[in-house]
């Protein structure tokens, strides 16, 4: 068996671990390896990669780009390995919906977060922003679900709250940590005294007593991330930080956490896309190939596993 076959099968391996079935990509992946030692290749270079991408006559420039951005995920897993690999650039046949790498928080950001949104005039303005950052956090709840949420959603003596025909028209319940209840408790107690009259269902106002808008909350975010100083490196492909960089960060904090923990993270992964309304699992694996340090954690086991079967 040739290096590159078995490079390929490795990582073949390490990301279906991760739970990518890859039926197709993984059929293509290794018709690329058999052109690759056909030409009497030892690795892959640009090149090659493209001539082989480019074959199938007739074929769409979708599925040429399809064909050369499996090729570049293997050649950027080899060349950790190999560094005579080259990984084609990605303005050659570019693949459409490429998804960027998540805006992730650390637990320093979010208290900086907190500590600016504090600082909001006047006072209901802040326990708002408080309120809303805190409970996307330890949530993972899009901002638009946050936004829409009525008090009959929220039930404080349960711990649990309700969304309510979200995206894809979905609805699910949430349990919630007791100081996340205590949180919430005494925001509303904080908004029933401000706006004792207020004909809104709503369960977070403006500071105009209206039902607080996402725009509105988009700009403030915005405002409070940059006085606190969160921003990406100038040449960092990473999204800019946003309200849903929170619901990637809760996301890939659980999932972190069960890594370490030794947890059997594929029979949790159903849970985890559930509480987190996602439409289907493949959008909650997303997280374990866009995080540098989830996927070292899974190939770090994987290879403890592999290990231990030798």
């Amino acid at each position: 068996m040739s290096t590159l076959r078995t490079a390929a099968e490795d990582y073949l391996a390490i990301r279906r671990a991760l739970g990518f079935k890859l039926r197709v990509q993984g059929r293509v992946l290794m018709e690329f390896v058999e052109y690759l030692e056909q030409m009497g290749m030892a690795t892959v270079t640009t090149e090659v990669a493209v001539e082989w991408a480019t074959k199938p006559s007739g074929a769409s420039p979708q599925w040429h780009a399809m064909r050369l951005g499996i090729a570049r995920r293997f050649a950027a897993h080899l060349q950790l390995l190999d560094p005579r690999c080259e990984v084609p650039p990605r303005d050659i046949l570019p693949e459409r919906h490429r998804r960027l790498p998540p805006y992730i928080y650390s637990a320093g950001d979010i208290r900086a977060l907190m500590a600016e949104a504090g600082r909001l005039r006047p006072s209901f303005r802040a326990a708002t922003a408080e309120t809303v950052i805190g409970l996307l956090a330890v949530t993972g709840m899009r901002a638009g679900e946050i936004v829409r949420l009525n008090r009959g959603d929220v039930d404080l003596g349960a711990g649990a709250l309700k969304v309510i025909a979200t995206k894809f028209n979905k609805s699910r319940e949430l349990a919630l940590h007791g100081t996340t209840v205590a949180a919430l408790r005494a925001y509303a107690g904080s908004r029933d005294e401000h706006w004792r009259h207020t004909s809104s269902p709503a369960f977070f106002m403006s500071t105009g007593g209206n039902r607080l808008s996402q725009s509105a909350l988009n700009a403030t975010f915005v405002a409070l991330t940059r006085a606190a100083g969160l921003e990406p490196e100038p040449t960092s492909r990473q999204r800019r930080p946003r309200p849903h960089g929170l619901r990637h960060t809760f996301a890939v904090d659980t999932l972190i956490a069960w890594y370490r923990a030794g947890d059997d993270v594929q029979a949790h992964l159903p849970a985890l896309s559930a509480f987190m309304g996602h439409s289907q699992p493949k959008d909650t694996y997303w997280y374990l190939s866009a995080v540098p340090e989830l996927l070292a954690l899974a190939s770090d086991r994987a290879q403890r596993h592999s290990e231990a079967r030798s």
